[in-house]
């Protein structure tokens, strides 16, 4: 398999210049509304959290505000959870859960804990239903020290600003079929790279991190999840996306060396959801209520595991 049976833009062998990400940006269009969908959910909260924009995207300050929802009964005493959805804006169910977390269950452990809650990092890719941001750079391999993603940067220097060591960072996100049929054919030309496909998982998994995994606290979502729905099984080989199971349902990446999202936290506890949204078995209100039920399941778990 060559780059160019592949993928539409580049030649083979070369990575992208300037002129194929512009080609590649003009193929994007608008699919959907951010400021509809996810803004007008957030801004009704404000009477019960912060509402804080932390930031808009360069590409239309007006159109791409970045928001995040903080306690507003902040307690310095209390652990305090980071719930980031949307790093990877096509991944629909990662929005949508935080939201809903926000809208129902968040005020059951208010007394329990302090909330950071962001719920689209990426709102042009939300819009555009991408993996990537406009300049073609991957968030979700940008948390790193001068990120080339301004989605990364704005969300490590809001994270930052708050000056407090995290419990636990829940990081919401999907696994598709367009990982297969789009996004890596499309890593694969940008950086003139071969990347073989690999098997799509059909279910729910968890990523956590090979250098705190936590394995009780992953076990526990899994158990959880698996009430509302069907848990990923391993390939042939044993493995999810290409990397060997932990535990049923759960793989380890090294997520700072990798630059994800829950790597640059340094949490106690830390996961990345996976929701498949295209399986036969599950509409998307199952995806929102899996990636719910893992936020409170991992609450659940941290207030029993440390007897708050």
């Amino acid at each position: 398999m060559t780059q160019s049976d592949v993928y539409s833009i580049g030649i083979q062998g070369q990575k992208w210049g300037e002129q194929e990400k512009l080609a590649w940006r003009g193929m994007q269009t608008i699919k959907r509304s951010y400021l509809n969908d996810v803004v007008s959910k957030i801004v009704p909260l404000n009477t019960h959290f912060d509402i804080e924009q932390y930031g808009a995207l360069s590409y239309d300050v007006e159109k791409y505000p970045l928001l995040v929802v903080k306690s507003c009964d902040w307690d310095k005493s209390k652990p305090t959870i980071l719930i980031t959805g949307g790093v990877h804006g096509y991944e629909t169910s990662g929005v949508h859960g935080a939201l809903r977390f926000l809208e129902t269950k968040i005020l059951d452990y208010n007394d329990k804990f302090n909330f950071v809650v962001v719920p689209c990092v990426s709102p042009w890719g939300y819009e555009t239903i991408n993996r990537w941001n406009v300049n073609a750079v991957d968030p979700n391999r940008s948390f790193y020290a001068d990120s080339p993603s301004e989605e990364s940067a704005g969300l490590m220097a809001v994270v930052a600003s708050l000056n407090l060591d995290l419990m636990a960072h829940i990081d919401l996100h999907e696994t598709t079929d367009t990982d297969n049929s789009e996004f890596r054919p499309a890593l694969a030309a940008r950086d003139a790279v071969i990347h073989q496909n690999w098997n799509i998982p059909d279910g729910f998994y968890l990523v956590g991190d090979s250098d705190n995994p936590a394995d009780a606290f992953q076990s526990a979502i899994i158990k959880a999840v698996e009430k509302i729905t069907h848990i990923a099984p391993a390939d042939k080989d044993g493995k999810l996306i290409g990397v060997p199971l932990s535990q049923k349902g759960v793989i380890n990446y090294a997520t700072k060396a990798l630059g994800l999202c829950t790597g640059f936290t340094d949490a106690c506890y830390n996961t990345t959801t996976e929701v498949y949204p295209d399986s036969m078995q599950v509409d998307d209100e199952n995806c929102v209520l899996a990636q719910v039920e893992a936020i409170i399941s991992s609450l659940d778990f941290i207030i029993q595991d440390k007897r708050l």
